[in-house]
Order: structure tokens, then C-alpha cells, then sequence
């Protein structure tokens, strides 16, 4: 069992593995301060890129960028905030995989909710927000004060906050914040707190997801292959009976492409 008491303010010192996790964060954020903004597009979380690209180390790497100053600074400071006192009980080792399972768990949700969506998202948030559920099951009466003046009860206050990120993504209007990512952070950290949710489901999950659209990609380059072969074959037939000289330009072009697309794609 948890201590269950109420207090005001946070007493932990600074621990290791949240210490850890605020230095990558922080170095990787100057980074894109020095003029890297430009990896956004290549390790945000883009879910079109994800299903099409099969950029699958997106759904990791988006949760270590950050879109400004204050965006790490709220996260990190609530990482700090709730995080450490989870450590203290936990150990770093937990505190960490739960940290990167929650992160997980709104990058996955976030491809689920919106397998289109061309804009990248970026931030710890999802992480932060599963952190904020193991928080209010540990220590449900302690005391948070909202934007540092409300007193609140710490479950009250993860309550208050999930009901928003689900009316948000009920209503789903593009105002620029992962509101998908942080629901579903705090859902997956709900479901393994319960044991409901285990690493081992999250590896499997994601593994399908890769073959099966590695086999959709299959597919789809075996139906342009049969394409591709039934226009070569009515381009050779006119080359046949009117002769080389009978194609245009732009068939002769297509000849030579498809030559080259075949013989990549079409297997032995």
C-alpha cells in the first residue's frame, strides 16, 4: 500500500532518473534552439508518415522535442513535481519505463485517432499526463495547487484534467495541442497501474501493425506490377504491327521507366 495523507507542496529533492530525463530533454531542446527544427519533420510524430513512410520511431522520438521555451518548461516542471516523489517510492528503474510506456501509449493512440493527420505533434505531455495518473493512485489526498493558487485534492485534479483532454478530443478541433497523445497517456498508464496493459501487449501490438502494413505495401506494389505489365504489353503490341516509330515521347519515356519498375519490384 501507498501512504495516503494530504499535504501541500512538493518536498523531494531532485531524483536521478527524473534528472536523467530533464537533461535529455533539455539537450535535445537546444539542439532545435541551435537551428535543428528542421528533424521536427523527421522525429515528430506525423501518423501519415507513420502508416505511409513507415516512420515507426516517430511514435519514441516525438516525445523528447519541444515546440517552445514554456512547452518544456511546464512538462519538465511537472515531471519534476509529481515524478520525483513516484521515484522515491518506485525506483528510478520503473519510474523510467512508465515514463517512456505513457509516451508510448499517446504516440500510438495519437496514429489510432487521427492515421491521417500530416502535422507533426511533438512533447513529453503524454508521458507527463500518465505520470499525473500514477500520482493520484498513489497518493490520491495529497494537495496540488492548480496554476500554483487553487488548492486541489490530487485526485480531483487528475479527474478535472482527463474529463478536458476527452471532451477535447470528443470535439477534435485543430488548436495546435495533442490532445489524443494525452488521453491516451493517461489511459495506457491507467491500464498497466491495473495490470491490465503490459509491455509485452505494446511490443506485440506494434509489431503487427509493422507487418501488416508491410503486407499492405506488398499488395500495392503487386497490383501497380500488374498495371504497370498490362500497359507494357499494349505499348509492345503497337510496337509490333506500326513499328518503334509509332510510339510518342511520352510512351517511349514510360517504356523505359517500366522496364526499370519491373525489374525492381517483381519478384523471382
Amino acid at each position: 500500500m501507498y501512504p495516503h495523507y494530504c499535504r501541500t507542496g512538493f518536498g523531494y529533492n531532485l531524483t536521478s532518473g527524473v534528472k536523467k530525463l530533464i537533461i535529455i530533454n533539455g539537450v535535445i531542446f537546444l539542439f532545435q534552439l541551435l537551428g535543428f527544427n528542421k528533424f521536427i519533420g523527421l522525429f515528430g510524430l506525423t501518423p501519415q508518415a507513420v502508416y505511409h513512410q513507415f516512420m515507426f520511431w516517430q511514435i519514441f522520438t516525438y516525445m523528447f522535442l519541444h515546440g517552445d521555451v514554456f512547452h518544456i518548461l511546464f512538462n519538465m516542471l511537472a515531471l519534476w513535481m509529481f515524478g520525483s516523489e513516484i521515484e522515491a517510492v518506485w525506483g528510478t528503474n520503473r519510474l523510467v519505463r512508465y515514463y517512456f510506456l505513457c509516451g508510448l501509449g499517446g504516440g500510438i493512440t495519437t496514429c489510432l485517432l487521427s492515421p491521417t493527420a500530416t502535422i507533426p505533434s511533438i512533447g513529453a505531455s503524454a508521458a507527463i499526463f500518465g505520470i499525473l495518473v500514477a500520482y493520484e493512485m498513489m497518493f490520491p489526498h495529497n494537495i496540488v495547487l492548480v496554476f500554483g493558487i487553487f488548492p486541489m485534492q490530487a485526485r480531483h485534479f487528475v479527474i478535472l484534467f482527463g474529463v478536458i483532454e476527452l471532451f477535447a478530443c470528443m470535439r477534435y478541433t485543430p488548436d495546435g495541442i495533442g490532445h489524443f497523445a494525452h488521453l491516451g497517456g493517461m489511459v495506457v498508464g491507467y491500464l498497466y497501474l491495473k495490470n491490465i496493459l503490459t509491455w509485452g501487449q505494446i511490443t506485440k501490438f506494434i509489431e503487427q501493425t509493422k507487418k501488416k502494413k508491410k503486407q499492405e505495401t506488398r499488395e500495392k506494389k503487386q497490383v501497380d506490377l500488374c498495371l504497370v505489365k498490362e500497359r507494357v504489353d499494349v505499348l509492345l503490341d503497337k510496337i509490333s504491327s506500326q513499328g518503334i516509330d509509332s510510339l510518342s515521347k511520352q510512351e517511349k519515356e514510360f517504356l523505359e521507366k517500366a522496364s526499370q519498375f519491373i525489374q525492381k519490384h517483381e519478384e523471382v
